[in-house]
């Protein structure tokens, strides 16, 4: 059965959820039909000229990019100019292209959280949080039979955790009633006949990030025809998400060292530090891209080095002048995320359609 653009997208917004982007950030599906089939999907940080032939060369129509190819609204589309013949060659061979942006940076497992694994960061929470992922209560009643098959769904697609607890739950035997009518194919039972069967009362909680998905895995492995459950909201303070994160290095370094650290880990050729190079520094803050105007949020949050791209000249000095070292190794870094992308489709897709990395390098910035 052929794959389409919606299960593609199902499955990327499931990883890094659309509510998750900030205030007029231009994510989702930006060129092409989500009805069309998918043949191959390439995953690159930036659209342009050369990763649209690479695409075309690896006979993939969908193209899955962390920003944006139509950023500004377009006034024109020339194909004699350098935006106008990016479109018209997407148009021409059919590719769609879909964009994952600050939702990406904010989702667990995307962008930020990558660039701290990199540095072996620990203790990691977000550094700059404006969502709530509030919880709900999940409430659904099982045949005896496929009790543990249930669970295992739920859980494995996002539900019942509690902290670093997954698979938490709490079940209660019972006796279900239901008699079917004329139209049903029902799994247990006869028409017309009342039947009483022993059920598992199943009471979990799920993020709503993940509701959409939690309840789809937990229909596809319920018998029944008519599934019974329920949705409650919650009082409970959910888990912030946001962009950025701060951690611990496992022992303090010099900033020396540290940089040097960075450089070898995000495999770049050269970066810019601020700050006094014999300084220790244990405690870190990220945010992946351009991360300039959080200078004060990393120091609020003790942060003794903070690592960022696209760092302008009175930044720097005002991170200086308050005591908070800098790394900027530029904002392409944020292609360490493009494998994780692929593995999630992967996952998600299986082995039906192929999931490429680009192997173009967009990076507009060389080192002499």
């Amino acid at each position: 059965m052929p794959i389409k653009g919606k299960q593609l997208i199902q499955v990327l917004e499931a990883f890094a959820p659309p509510s998750l982007a900030v205030e007029k950030d231009r994510i989702g599906l930006q060129v092409g039909n989500p009805d069309s089939e998918v043949t191959g999907v390439l995953v690159t940080l930036d659209v342009n000229e050369e990763v649209v032939e690479e695409a075309i060369r690896q006979k993939a129509n969908w193209i899955v990019a962390h920003h944006a190819v139509i950023f500004q609204p377009l006034k024109a589309l020339r194909s004699d100019q350098p935006a106008g013949r990016l479109f018209h060659k997407l148009l021409k061979h059919d590719m769609n292209v879909y964009i994952a942006h600050t939702n990406l940076d904010a989702a667990a497992g995307g962008v930020n959280d990558v660039m701290a694994e990199k540095l072996g960061l620990g203790a990691v929470n977000v550094l700059i949080g404006y969502r709530e992922d509030k919880l709900k209560k999940l409430v659904v009643f099982v045949p005896e039979s496929h009790h543990e098959a249930v669970l295992d769904a739920i859980c494995e697609a996002g539900a019942g955790w509690i902290g670093n607890y997954s698979h938490c739950s709490f079940q209660v035997e019972g006796t279900g009633t239901f008699m079917p009518r004329e139209g049903t194919n029902p799994y247990i039972g006869q028409r017309g006949t009342l039947e009483r069967i022993n059920e598992s009362r199943i009471e979990t909680v799920v993020p709503e990030s993940k509701l959409a998905q939690v309840l789809a895995a937990m229909l596809d492995a319920h018998p029944y025809e008519e599934v019974a459950y329920d949705v409650y909201p919650l009082e409970l303070q959910g888990k912030k998400r946001g962009y950025g994160r701060i951690g611990e290095l496992p022992a303090a370094l010099t900033l020396r060292d540290f940089a040097a650290q960075v450089k070898q880990a995000y495999g770049v050729e050269g970066l810019r530090v601020v700050g006094d190079l014999d300084h220790k520094v244990k405690r870190v803050a990220l945010v992946g891209g351009s991360g300039s105007r959080h200078i004060e949020d990393a120091k609020r949050a003790g942060a003794d080095v903070y690592i960022t791209g696209d760092v302008d000249f009175h930044t720097a000095q005002d991170a200086l002048a308050m005591g908070l070292s800098i790394i900027d190794p530029g904002h392409h870094v944020e292609h360490h995320v493009v494998p994780r992308v692929c593995d999630v489709l992967k996952r998600g897709l299986g082995e039906q359609v192929p999931i490429m990395a680009s192997t173009v390098n967009t990076n507009p910035f060389r080192f002499l």
